[in-house]
């Protein structure tokens, strides 16, 4: 089997490993010469919209995916005609898009926190007026890893927020007093069969994710049966395949969906040691047509991100615990460069050590 990813980063490589072992082959298209994935995979470069590129892509792979969801969504409905495209190019659709993403929710009966369309200065007075502080004005299109927003709490964060981002098209959205962000990865194979990994309790710092912590603790049947019941909807309307993960604002028993993403997620790293089957594998599975491997967490994991600087690997690894990942990345602010899950027998030996993980790999 042969598998063409669009995207060369840390995901790309990550799925390229997971399908080693399996015997896939697998070839990123990404204009990146110096691309993580390219040291584990044929490289193709070039733009996303380099169509010789794409045709190149479709005649060396059986099975083309993505990781992450800024492909263009042309480019990608572009190769569907040609080769089978999981997941399918409409999640692009609805994920490129805030304003879509919150009303697609909406529509699925998935509580979201209030929001309104912002296309001018007027708009967002009004928008202001009706949904009130504090308040959070993003972009609609090209927003990750904080990128592309304002928080704004007082009349004067918003006249700053405005000059920053006005002028193209915006959202505002009511900001939650959350108690936690919560993660649900889950992946639908081919034939509809649905499997969830455990909820994932995540901490971002400067908008980028600091530490996942799987599964998260006191979660409860009820909170966990309602995230896999929101997942399986979205899952099951876009006729999805592979691995989906949605971000959740917890606010006492409410779950309310802030984004969702069309791919293999960097909360789900700690999957590779922490599950029966990693997120990268069953992504594969999935979209090869092969049964899905199981999802339940082995013992419990803390996966803390190497942001902008590389650890020293000798100190990482005198943690007995840990697994080590670097993706060959050069350094330099905000960037992930690597990371480390550490994984042990239950939740009270993790909450017994977090405090002093946390402290050792706080450091950017």
């Amino acid at each position: 089997m042969k598998l063409g990813i669009l995207g060369g980063g840390q995901l790309g490589r990550m799925l390229a490993l997971a399908g080693y072992p399996l015997g896939l082959t697998t070839t990123v298209l990404e204009p990146a010469a110096d691309c993580s994935a390219a040291q584990v995979c044929r490289h193709i470069p070039g733009e996303f919209e380099d169509y010789q590129a794409l045709y190149e892509l479709a005649k060396v792979s059986d099975i083309i995916t993505f990781e992450f969801e800024n492909v263009p969504v042309h480019a990608a409905q572009w190769l569907a005609e040609r080769v089978p495209v999981f997941p399918p190019p409409r999640a692009l659709e609805v994920s490129q898009e805030r304003l879509a993403e919150k009303e697609f929710f909406t529509s699925l009966g998935i509580p979201t926190p209030p929001y309104a369309v912002v296309e001018t200065a007027e708009d967002f007075r009004k928008a202001l007026r009706d949904i009130g502080l504090p308040a959070v004005l993003k972009t609609r299109r090209y927003g990750y890893d904080g990128k592309g927003q304002a928080v704004i709490q007082t009349p004067a964060d918003a006249e700053t927020a405005w000059q920053r981002l006005g002028g193209r098209p915006l959202i505002l959205e009511g900001y939650v007093p959350f108690d936690r962000e919560l993660s649900l990865l889950a992946v639908r194979s081919r034939d509809g069969q649905i499997a969830c990994y455990p909820l994932i309790e995540n901490t971002h710092r400067n908008g980028i994710l600091h530490r996942s912590i799987a599964p998260a603790a006191d979660t409860g049947e009820e909170l966990t049966e309602r995230a896999m019941d929101f997942a399986a909807r979205v899952l099951t309307e876009l006729d999805y395949v592979g691995v989906l993960c949605i971000e959740f604002f917890q606010e006492g028993p409410r779950l309310l969906a802030n984004e969702m993403a069309p791919r293999v997620h960097n909360s789900g790293h700690w999957t590779i040691e922490g599950a029966y089957t990693s997120q990268f594998e069953n992504h594969i599975r999935a979209v090869c047509g092969w049964p899905l491997g199981r999802t339940e967490a082995i013992g419990s994991s803390v996966m803390y991100n190497f942001i902008g600087t590389l650890p020293d690997p000798l100190k990482v690894l005198a943690h007995r615990e840990a697994h080590l990942h670097l993706y060959g990345k050069a350094p330099r602010p905000g960037r992930k460069v690597g990371h480390v899950t550490l994984r042990v027998s239950d939740r009270d030996e993790l909450a017994a050590h977090v405090a002093e993980w946390d402290t050792y790999f706080q450091r950017p």
